[in-house]
């Protein structure tokens, strides 16, 4: 299944996302920044993508994941967990990365930073009731059906 999505550079450094293979499920996205960027250990940066996008179509959401291999080998993953950009957004895609190491992380202009995937949407109609139909789990919370 495809998408139609118009792309916009916004900035000289910017660099049009592409997919690193034929498997993957999103596009790597690249810091844009005009310089290199610390993100110090425990801190936050937000790195300019320099590109913005129209998804022609209202059902598909874009999301901006982590990249594995920096998450794994340098702690450096999203700040929000993952990146909603919403249909009609039309601003720079910034990525904002966390780093939970205790060492800083510099990220260089070009530096592959994150995935940009594009999802379908589901809508909901809201019913308000008295009552929600019973479940074997119930209200049962966090760790309520065990770890094994």
């Amino acid at each position: 299944m495809t998408t139609e999505v118009k792309i916009k550079k916004l900035r000289d450094g910017a660099v049009i996302p592409e997919y690193a293979t034929n498997g993957s499920a999103a596009l790597d996205l690249r810091s844009a920044a005009e310089e290199s960027i610390t993100v110090p250990a425990h801190s936050r940066a937000a790195i300019p993508t320099g590109i913005a996008i129209s998804v022609e179509n209202a059902s598909v959401v874009s999301i901006v994941c982590a990249r594995s291999g920096l998450a794994t080998k340098h702690g450096i993953s999203l700040a929000n967990g993952i990146g909603v950009i919403d249909s009609d957004y039309r601003g720079e895609i910034l990525v904002s990365l966390i780093n939970n190491s205790d060492t800083d992380f510099t990220v260089e202009p070009g530096d592959r930073i994150a995935q940009l995937m594009f999802m379908p949407v589901l809508t909901a109609k809201l019913i308000l009731c008295d009552e929600l139909d019973k479940t074997e789990r119930g209200a049962g919370g966090f760790g309520s059906t065990g770890v094994k």
